[in-house]
C-alpha cells in the first residue's frame, strides 16, 4: 500500500510542489492548511492536479486540526505551514513565537501517537547571518541585539525545532529538520516581501526593478524543486534530531547582480531604482542579514544535489508569471 503523508502548508508555495511530487511518487497526502499565506488558487490547484482521491485536506490551522482528535493515521509529516515573508510577517508581530511552538507542541503530539516521523522545515533565518554571511548547521546561532518582527520569526523558528529536537532525546519520536535557503520559483508571490518575484514583475511591466538600499545583500537563490527534493530525502534519509541546510551555494549571488540578471534573462529595459523598504513598508520592516548556505552535510549524508543554476530559477518563474496561471 502506498504511504501516506501529512502536509501542513501544503497549499502554500513549497507545500504545493510537494504535495504534487509526493502525488507523483504515488503516495497519498493530507493536507491542512488555512490558506491565510497561500499564493495560489485552491480550485486551480485541485483542477491541475485532476483532483485525485489520493489528495485529501482540512482548511484549518494545525492547531485546531491537532486539537480535533483526528483519527488519522499517517507515515511521516511534513510541517511547513508558517507565516512567511519579510514583509508577509509584520502583521504578526508579538503572535509568531507563540504560534510557532504550539504548531510544533501539537504536531509532535500527533506524531508521536501515530508513530510518524516529522521533516520541520525551518529557516535559514535561525543563524542570525552566520559568519559573515556563511551557515553551517554546526555555527553557534547569532541572536541580533535589534528586536525586529524577523527576530520573531527567526527565535520562534529555532525554538520549535529546539522543543522537536529534545523530544526526540527523550521520546520514540523521529524527526529532522530542514533549513532552506532563499527558495524561489513557480508560485511564489511577491506579496510577502519576497524579491525574485517582484523584480521579475517589475521587468515584464516595464517599471524601475527596486533594490532595497545599496543591494550589495548576499543571497543564495534555490528553486523549489531542489528544495523539495532535499525535503523529501531528510525524510527518507535524514538523521533523527539532525537540522540540514538545503540551500545552493553556487548560486551566490548580491541582491544588485540579481536584479542585472533578470533584465538580462527577461530582456527587459527597466531601470534600477534604489529605495530604502522602511518608507514603503514601515519601521517594523528589517532586511536578512547576509547568508548563504554551508551545504556540505545535505551533499554527503542525505545525497541532495541542486540542479538548477540562478538563470534557470529567473527563467522558470518569468515563464510561469507570463503565462498568467494561478496554480
Amino acid at each position: 500500500m502506498s504511504k501516506r503523508f501529512l502536509v501542513t502548508g501544503g497549499f502554500g508555495f513549497i507545500g504545493s510542489h510537494l504535495v504534487e511530487r509526493l502525488l507523483a511518487d504515488g503516495a497519498r497526502a493530507h493536507v491542512v492548511d488555512d490558506l491565510s499565506t497561500s499564493p495560489i488558487s485552491l480550485d486551480a490547484f485541485l483542477d491541475l492536479l485532476g483532483r485525485p482521491a489520493a489528495l485529501t485536506h482540512d482548511l484549518c490551522t494545525v492547531l485546531d486540526y491537532c486539537q480535533g482528535n483526528p483519527r488519522d493515521s499517517f507515515d511521516g509529516v511534513f510541517h511547513l505551514a508558517s507565516v512567511v515573508g519579510p514583509v508577509g510577517v509584520l502583521p504578526h508581530a508579538g503572535k509568531i513565537a507563540h504560534m510557532m511552538i504550539n504548531d510544533m507542541t501539537a504536531l509532535s503530539d500527533l506524531a508521536s501517537r501515530m508513530g510518524a516521523k516529522i521533516v520541520d522545515v525551518s529557516t535559514s533565518e535561525v543563524y542570525g547571518g552566520g559568519r559573515d554571511g556563511w551557515c553551517s548547521e554546526d555555527d553557534t546561532k547569532l541572536i541580533q541585539a535589534n528586536v525586529t518582527v524577523r527576530l520573531e520569526y527567526a527565535v520562534g523558528k529555532l525554538a520549535a525545532e529546539t522543543a522537536l529536537v529534545n523530544r526526540t532525546k527523550v521520546s520514540p519520536l523521529q524527526a529532522s529538520i530542514v533549513r532552506p535557503f532563499n527558495v524561489a520559483g513557480p508560485r511564489q508571490s511577491a506579496k510577502g516581501g519576497f524579491v525574485l518575484p517582484r523584480f521579475i514583475q517589475q521587468a515584464l511591466a516595464g517599471e524601475p526593478l527596486t533594490v532595497y538600499h545599496d543591494g550589495t545583500m548576499v543571497r543564495a537563490f534555490t528553486h523549489v524543486s531542489d528544495i523539495v527534493d532535499g525535503i523529501l530525502l531528510a525524510m527518507e534519509r535524514g538523521e533523527n534530531g539532525r537540522a540540514y541546510n538545503i540551500g545552493n551555494p553556487r548560486n551566490k549571488t548580491t541582491i544588485l547582480e540579481l536584479a542585472k540578471r533578470v533584465l538580462r534573462v527577461t530582456g527587459s529595459r527597466s531601470e534600477i531604482s534604489f529605495v530604502d523598504p522602511a518608507a514603503i513598508f514601515g519601521p517594523l520592516f528589517a532586511e536578512a542579514n547576509d547568508k548563504y548556505p554551508d551545504a556540505s552535510l545535505a551533499l554527503r549524508s542525505l545525497g541532495w544535489d541542486p540542479k538548477h543554476g540562478v538563470d534557470f530559477v529567473i527563467q522558470d518563474m518569468a515563464d510561469y508569471i507570463r503565462s498568467g496561471r494561478t496554480a
